[in-house]
């Protein structure tokens, strides 16, 4: 393959770890975004800061560019579309109409014969109501929620609150008597192979992933289970480039998906230090059409978010020959923010 210009949506620290695999590739990498202060403006070969809908600033990204793909999700599926007109945007935009909207994932997902947590549609307060059956449970804004933002824990009637006014449309979902949760993460080239990732478990506190570690403390045929679900969802979408699909395993040891994230996922960072090739290499070789490669293991690993304020003390720390430490280098440190990772190997 010629040098290509790969475009990227999104200044995050997800933007900053795909120019950096790119870089590896020996790809350019153009990053536009709306956050003045996105870290992956330290990694790319050009930073353009603009609002998504700013018709200059997206012709002139277009133009620099051959191929187009995004770090985050939640960009107006009309922008993607203009923008894939006239440069190939991947994973295609229609995906996103999916997984941006919970009814439409929850029903695409359902329809291939895959289980999620029993689940409604609601729009008023009586429609939790006539649902109470599925109750207790998380009611979760229908679009746009990430992180915890937007839900609410329903464990009665009486916790509806008036004062949300229904003005959004929420999924209703029953509560999972959990018992772990896990996620897959698979990349899916333009000649259909698929390379999918050992299923990783997850730990979350206040809905933000905490922890993740290979290999996941699963049965085996939930470990294959996982992996035949995550590819059946890929192949449905069509997709090119890296996904992660998220699952709850309750105590019947019933899979269920949680939720599909059409992007490199956080619960995959360790694969830039336990695997040879990362999600994010996977992810570049994908969209700008280069072959598989020989996807292998080289450890077991751990992997730790560092939320906030913590930051402070890992960037005065010195670590061991196999811990690796991630700073994403942004600028202003606030509660629960994804400030950086530390990975370490394990025998």
């Amino acid at each position: 393959m010629s040098k290509r210009v790969l475009g990227i949506i999104g200044s995050g620290q997800l933007g900053s770890l795909l120019c950096q695999a790119a870089k590896k590739l020996n790809i350019k990498t153009i990053v536009i975004s709306d956050d003045e202060n996105g870290p992956a403006q330290n990694y790319t070969d050009k930073f353009i800061y603009s609002k998504y809908d700013d018709k200059n600033k997206i012709r002139e990204f277009i133009n620099g560019v051959d191929i187009i793909t995004y770090e985050f999700e939640n960009i107006p599926i009309s922008i993607l579309k203009e923008i894939d007109k006239e440069k190939k945007v991947l994973p295609k935009p229609e995906i996103n109409k999916i997984i941006q909207n919970r009814q439409l994932e929850k029903t695409f997902v359902n329809n291939l014969g895959i289980k999620t947590t029993k689940w409604a549609f609601i729009k008023t307060a009586k429609d939790v109501q006539q649902n109470k059956n599925l109750l207790p449970g998380i009611l979760k804004t229908n679009t746009l929620g990430y992180d915890g933002h937007g839900q609410y824990v329903l464990n009665t009637l009486n916790d509806v609150k008036k004062n949300w006014c229904f003005t959004a449309d929420y999924i209703l979902e029953k509560r999972v008597n959990l018992k772990k949760e896990i996620s897959v993460i698979v990349t899916r080239f333009k000649n259909k192979e698929i390379y999918i990732y050992e299923p990783i478990e997850n730990t979350h506190k206040d809905q933000i992933l905490k922890y993740s570690k290979i290999p996941a403390d699963i049965k085996p045929s939930i470990f294959k289970k996982a992996q035949d679900s995550a590819e059946l969802i890929a192949n449905a979408l069509d997709y090119i480039g890296t996904m992660c699909v998220e699952y709850f395993i309750d105590q019947e040891d019933s899979l269920l998906v949680n939720e599909i994230a059409p992007r490199v996922h956080n619960s995959g960072h360790l694969t830039i230090n336990a695997f040879n090739i990362s999600q994010f290499e996977n992810h570049i070789r994908a969209v700008c059409g280069l072959k598989k490669e020989n996807v292998k293991k080289i450890a077991n690993a751990e992997m730790k978010n560092i939320l906030g304020s913590e930051i402070q003390d890992y960037r005065k720390r010195s670590f061991e020959t196999e811990e690796y430490f991630f700073d994403y280098g942004k600028k202003i440190i606030k509660e629960k923010r994804k400030m950086g990772h530390l990975t370490i190997l394990k025998k």
